[in-house]
């Protein structure tokens, strides 16, 4: 692509197209540049256009251009590990030359992108091949400049944010050392001089606000850099950052006084400034030490006098954290076990902050959504209701019986001003039971809620007497936050309380609740209900259920009938939840159930905002398909009819979110198809095909999910369509990838057992050196395993011989290398009782090849034998060759459109050795008795030669499968 004023007006034209209000003008402006984006100066066209005036160039085309530019280095920044490089050598020199300066001397909007870009850019390629980013940014502190000190600042932090949470490796540190020889120094310098330029500024409004701006990333910088370890310079210089960070906390002026519910900068440092001592003292306690005590003064101060304003939560959040970590260390005990201590912790700083204010009920009333993630998901880290969570857990652990009994006098009072005046004090009630499951849950996990309870806390009374009848209101829109409090005290104890069953009808009632948070809640909770186990046996049956099925999906489906809740994830979950434990009673329910997730699917198809809503919705249309399917003859038709003009719909208009789940739906639906398979479907096996599509990495399982099911139940049809090379260069593509070659394998082996052998038969030889190229370019344990089981279905379908010739006709004797350095050294890492069973079975057929036990590869015969023994008796060998550990975890296909799978549209395993061969050990035998009774004494004297573990375990497969040796 030329660098030229032709295209840089192009580009722009373009750029203009994607903020078009038409959406036909709006995609091809987009698909445009999604074609051009990998063509060589098109990332220099981008910078080009971002330098120019706004006199040229708008300023919301030039915040166009840097987002795509970011994206695109999203995208195509780092190789593929097939080796695809995207981006030319000469662009990746020209963007890293050129894109500092130009993100420092951009406005805000593009700053923030080019920022991103350049982190981007930075994990991948710093130090090692941008070595210079860091010294060069660290010059500019010099500049004078605050718009460029705050821009090197925000994008330093962009790099070095990672290291806050990134696992430790000698790599990793050696990358620190690097950016600490570079810029600890220089970053401490800016410290010391913001804070002098703070002092000399005092009044100057304008001037305080830009140095308390540079003094947020200033913190950041410091808290990513010292995440990992101590480094040597800041525990040389910790007076310097210390003494300041008492500055900073004791620091107040009204210039820099915000609105009651904004975040100013002062509160923002002095959050920033928690966080950081929060680290110290928690991972650096020996060498923090000397300033414990002054801090806790500190903070102590700034708790005691800072209001319940919104503005002060996080910092409030942050010092309330900086006390735990210090209360968690034994030794720092005493700073708390003074009585009057614990009662002012308890007054000052627990209590106020376990309280509602008005903005934490505007919230629940205004924003259910955020209300649930925080309470119900844990997404609430850094409020201060948590954070106080945090605090009476980490007291408890020392003063486990005067915390209950401080405490414990606090929750009965406002226990009893709720019961004289329940219209005006419920919200002591609220209070009383977040105190009440803050004290009793010691020990709690996201999948079982509550796993240690503190036995001072008698919770199944508490339960009943407290709980219970709020759940059991009639009157489902009364005190609704008093009701969600109570609703996730059940969540929380599900599994510690007997007889939390007692719970569900009044939670089936509460769905009819107009309040979102509590028809979400009662959800919720019926979900994690019927999770619960006891013994390995679920508390809740398909008989409990059944009875109140009617009701249930009434009340679920009426909460997704309502506006704001259309969406509703939790409720989709419980819908599928409910579903899966009914079974084929849901037959009783389908006229109700079918007809109002057909709807749900066209809503979702025209709009589609939540993704685990829209996973449990197609999860639940699974199970609906099987069961309907496999009780109604003509089921199939009628979901065709009602979902194919849905799927269409989704299909031409590019959904990309729910296309992978159409192609699971439609492979159930397939599978059930009777006779010959309808046109629509054939016609849409043509598009499968197309290269393009399988460059999506989130399409893949799906396509190949459905691509089983063409095979499985049309192959002559698949044949006819002339498209059967199209489906193997699919394999070939699979078969190249390190992320998706097992879906090649689960292609090829489906190929293998339902396709006519003739139609494959001139095709073998050209997949085994596709197969064999791979092993032998790129050898990982998951390829190793695939291709054994591959080789051994092989076998079971034609025969050893046909393998063994084939094999043999890519290379003179090549067969002997695959048992010498395939099968022998690595068949124990087969894992899966089917796969061991294939590949058992496989083997063993190959032992009794007269080529093997008797021809050219007789002296092999021992280590083939001696392997399938191994397999069938020694534990699975889990070691990984040297260097390939990350690369399973490059084989977790996270990221790829694994959130995708449908647990219940996944393909069964059929296991092809079903009512020929039951146990592959006394196949073996069986085997090694048939060769020896057409030749006496071969096996007998062969087996002599085994050692004497593997000769001991044959023994006993000829006992089982009562043979003996001739």
């Amino acid at each position: 692509m030329e660098v030229s004023e032709e295209n840089l007006g192009r580009l722009v034209e373009m750029l203009t197209g994607t903020l078009s209000q038409d959406p036909a003008q709006r995609r091809a402006a987009e698909q445009f540049l999604s074609q051009v984006e990998v063509n060589e100066n098109y990332p220099v066209l981008l910078l080009m256009l971002l330098t120019r005036d706004e006199a040229q160039v708008p300023m919301n085309i030039k915040l166009a251009a840097s987002i795509n530019l970011k994206n695109l280095i999203k995208r195509n920044w780092v190789v593929d590990e097939d080796g695809n490089n995207r981006i030319s050598a000469n662009d990746r020199m020209v963007i890293k030359r050129e894109i500092v300066d130009l993100m420092l001397r951009s406005p805000e909007g593009v700053q923030r992108q080019l920022s991103e870009a350049i982190s981007i850019i930075g994990k991948s390629d710093f130090p090692h091949q941008w070595p210079d980013l860091i010294p060069y940014m660290a010059e500019k502190f010099k500049s004078g400049d605050f718009n460029i000190i705050n821009g090197v600042l925000q994008t330093s932090y962009s790099v070095m944010r990672r290291y806050e949470f990134e696992n430790k490796s000698e790599e990793l540190w050696r990358e620190i050392k690097f950016v600490l020889d570079n810029f600890a120094q220089p970053l401490t310098n800016l410290f010391v001089e913001l804070m002098k330029f703070a002092g000399e500024n005092v009044n100057n409004r304008e001037a305080l606000h830009v140095i308390f701006s540079s003094l947020v990333s200033v913190g950041r910088l410091f808290l990513a850099l010292n995440s990992q370890d101590l480094p040597e310079f800041f525990e040389d210089n910790m007076a310097v950052w210390m003494e300041h960070f008492l500055t900073l906390l004791d620091f107040n002026s009204p210039l820099l006084v915000s609105a009651a519910d904004e975040i100013g900068v002062l509160e923002q440092v002095k959050s920033q400034v928690c966080e950081n001592i929060t680290l110290y003292a928690g991972k650096y306690r020996e060498e923090f030490e000397p300033f414990i005590e002054k801090f806790v003064t500190v903070v102590w101060n700034l708790l005691s006098t800072t209001t319940l304003d919104v503005k002060y939560d996080q910092m409030v959040s942050h010092a309330i954290q900086f006390l735990c970590a210090v209360a968690e260390r034994d030794h720092s005990k005493g700073l708390f076990e003074n009585e009057q201590v614990l009662s002012g912790i308890c007054e000052k700083v627990i209590l106020p902050n376990m309280h509602l204010r008005d903005c934490d009920e505007e919230l629940f009333e205004d924003s259910w959504e955020q209300w649930v993630s925080q309470e119900l998901e844990g997404a609430d880290s850094e409020t201060r209701r948590r954070a106080a969570v945090d605090f009476v857990r980490v007291l408890s652990r020392h003063f486990e019986a005067r915390m209950t009994q401080v405490f414990g006098q606090y929750i009965q009072s406002m226990l009893a001003t709720y019961t004289e005046k329940p219209t005006e004090c419920w919200r002591n009630k609220v209070a009383a039971i977040y105190l009440v499951t803050t004290l009793s849950a010691k020990g709690h996990t996201a999948r079982h809620g509550a796993t240690k309870i503190n036995a001072l806390c008698n919770i199944s009374e508490f339960y009943k007497t407290h709980i219970l009848p709020e759940v059991q209101d009639q009157n489902v829109n009364h005190l609704p936050i008093l009701k969600a409090e109570a609703i996730k005290f059940v969540i929380t104890f599900r599994f510690p309380l007997s007889d939390i069953k007692l719970s569900v009808p009044g939670l089936t009632c509460l769905l009819t609740s107009q309040s979102p948070v509590v028809h979400t809640y009662a959800a919720a909770a019926i979900d994690k209900i019927f999770l619960v186990r006891v013994n390995n046996i679920a508390i809740v049956q398909k008989a409990d259920v059944s009875p109140v099925a009617a009701t249930l999906y009434g009340n679920l489906l009426g909460v997704l009938g309502k506006e704001e809740s259309q969406q509703n994830e939790y409720v989709m979950k419980t819908v599928m939840r409910v579903t899966s434990i009914l079974e084929e009673d849901l037959m009783q329910h389908a006229g109700l159930v079918v007809p109002q997730l057909i709807l749900k699917l066209q809503q979702v198809a025209k709009n589609p905002t939540k993704p685990h809503f829209i996973h449990y919705l197609f999860e639940t249309l699974s199970i609906v398909v099987k069961t309907v399917c496999g009780s109604v003859d003509g089921a199939v038709g009628e979901f065709d009819r009602n979902l194919f003009p849905i799927f269409q719909e989704i299909l031409q208009n590019e959904v990309d979110s729910l296309i992978p789940y159409v192609f699971q739906i439609m492979s159930l639906l397939l599978e059930r198809q009777k006779g010959q398979v309808p046109d629509a479907y054939m016609n849409l096996y043509h598009f499968l095909v197309i290269p393009t599509l399988w460059e999506r990495p989130g399409y893949v399982a799906p396509m190949v999910r459905l691509l089983q099911a063409y095979i499985e139940k049309a192959p002559v049809q698949v044949i006819q369509t002339g498209k059967l090379e199209a489906v193997l260069g699919v394999f070939s593509k699979l078969n190249a990838s390190k992320t998706n070659d097992h879906e090649g394998f689960a292609l090829l082996q489906c190929m293998l057992l339902h396709m006519p052998k003739e139609a494959l038969e001139n095709y073998w030889k050209q997949i085994f050196t596709i197969l064999f190229r791979r092993l032998t370019s790129s050898k990982t344990t998951k390829y190793v395993k695939c291709l054994l089981v591959f080789m051994s279905l092989f076998v079971i379908q034609h025969s050893a011989a046909r393998l063994i010739h084939i094999i043999d006709t890519l290379q003179t004797n090549m067969f002997s290398m695959v048992i010498e350095r395939l099968v022998y050294p690595d068949l124990q890492k087969v894992d899966g009782d089917l796969e061991k069973k294939i590949c058992g079975v496989g083997l063993s057929s190959i032992a009794m090849e007269s080529e093997m036990y008797g021809g050219q590869y007789r002296e092999k015969w021992g280590a083939l034998v001696e392997a399938v023994i191994r397999l069938f008796e020694c534990p699975q060998d889990d070691s990984l060759p040297a260097g390939e550990h990350f690369i399973d975890v490059e084989d977790i296909p996270a990221f790829q459109g694994s959130s995708a799978r449908l647990i219940h549209a996944q393909k069964q395993n059929i296991d092809p050795l079903a009512g020929k061969v039951d146990s592959p050990q006394v196949y073996l035998a069986q085997c090694l008795a048939q060769v020896s009774q057409a030749h006496p004494g071969t096996i007998q004297g062969k087996l002599g030669t085994l050692n004497q573990e593997a000769q001991t375990h044959i023994a006993r497969y000829l006992q089982l499968a009562n043979c003996n040796l001739a």
